[in-house]
């Protein structure tokens, strides 16, 4: 996760760092923390960018190119 919000044209420059919160082998089941520093209140600039809609693509984006 980390190589690829940090390389992301659009996310890369606010992106700080991922962590695993939990795991679970059996239902093969992550959930992860990201963590983001984001510039003073800028218009549309959360509901946009930071959308966890558009995060979300950018991993799936990512895991498409690879295939």
């Amino acid at each position: 996760l980390t190589d690829v919000y940090s390389s992301s044209p659009a996310l890369g420059r606010y992106f700080r760092s991922a962590q695993v919160v939990y795991f679970s082998n059996e239902s093969s089941t992550v959930f992860y923390q990201l963590e983001f520093s984001v510039p003073p209140s800028t218009e549309g600039f959360m509901e946009n960018t930071m959308n966890s809609d558009f995060i979300r693509n950018v991993l799936r984006q990512n895991i498409y190119d690879e295939d």
